[in-house]
């Protein structure tokens, strides 16, 4: 089951992004080809993107592509220029609250893209496609003790981001049935590290502590979070890669809820700085907590966090510095 990837020529979608990035970026030292496609959209500043993308640039093993997925004809122009041994499709438009406010950027990625993606592999016969779900599939499931498991239904998610995940899993799942196409899907909690986006919880808060603004704390600073270490994601990631199951559905997760509040005094002490916060009801599309069962992970992928929350922030904030240059 387990096979080399030293070999062989991976398509990254979304290289130019978070998790893309640093999966792309390990990929390519342990000399793997990648060919990476990013549209460098200004979700969020492409400065960032290109920040990224540019240190990959400097890998002879780098092949880039500025595309948007959701066109076929450019995609398969891709596909025809480059002998793709397995696909990993982490490209998407990102964020619970922007779905609220423009709902046809999550339908033209999350689910026109990622058709155009899965079609690409059935029409080039590249069997191994891993994407990337979220833990937002879990809405307002009611959680056990040990966490939420993938075994648990996913049938009402609460945010439009969230329903094109739960859609995309539906969709490999038909292809896997189909046409034996071997899709592994993996649900991220909360990943976080350097270089993440802007638009997430410990970048913006970071940023507003920096520049003496509000901190906004939903839920009234109650919120859970399973903050996940990129290194440990982009582990998970690999492995699934190599391992190429079936069909499967991942949680990949530190297993350890953090409130929010403890994350923002990690903060204040690696900036020694204090935040200024303002205590706000929850917002619509929010979960409350976020909690991975990853014994499933640790099982098939053999997959073992190794970045606690204290560390993790640390590395975040040494990052932060240099990019800002503060």
């Amino acid at each position: 089951m387990e096979n080399d990837l030293r070999n062989k020529t991976i398509l990254v979608t979304g290289s130019a992004g978070f998790i893309g990035f640093h999966t792309s970026q390990k990929l390519l030292e342990m000399g793997v080809k990648i060919v990476g496609l990013d549209s460098i959209n200004d979700y969020y500043d492409p400065k960032l993107k290109n920040h990224r993308n540019n240190i990959l640039k400097k890998y002879n093993n780098y092949k880039f592509y500025q595309t948007d997925i959701s066109q076929e004809k450019e995609l398969k122009k891709i596909f025809e220029e480059n002998k793709i041994d397995k696909i990993c499709h982490l490209a998407a438009q990102a964020g619970v609250r922007y779905s609220l406010q423009n709902p046809g950027a999550y339908h033209q990625s999350n689910l026109q893209g990622f058709i155009n993606i899965i079609e690409c592999a059935r029409n080039f016969d590249i069997k191994d496609f891993i994407y990337a779900s979220s833990s937002s599939v879990y809405g307002k499931n009611k959680m056990r003790e040990t966490g939420f498991s993938e075994e648990d239904s996913v049938d009402h998610p609460i945010s439009l981001y969230a329903a094109t995940k739960k859609a995309n899993e539906l969709i490999a799942h038909n292809y896997h049935h189909l046409f034996g196409l071997n899709c592994t899907g993996l649900r991220f909690f909360t990943a976080y590290g350097p270089s993440s986006r802007p638009d997430m919880a410990m970048y913006l808060f970071t940023n507003e502590i920096v520049n003496n603004r509000e901190v906004k704390l939903f839920n009234y600073g109650k919120m859970l979070r399973d903050f996940t270490y990129i290194d440990d994601i982009v582990d998970g990631i690999i492995k699934s890669l190599e391992k190429a199951y079936p069909y499967e559905i991942f949680n990949l997760g530190n297993s350890q809820t953090v409130e929010v509040k403890y994350l923002i005094e990690l903060l204040e002490k690696a900036l020694n700085k204090k935040a200024k916060i303002k205590l706000e009801p929850i917002q619509p599309g929010d979960v409350e907590i976020t909690f991975a069962n990853i014994s499933k992970a640790e099982k098939m992928l053999n997959f073992k966090p190794q970045t606690n929350i204290e560390k993790g922030v640390e590395n975040f904030i040494d990052w932060y510095k240099k990019y800002h240059q503060i």
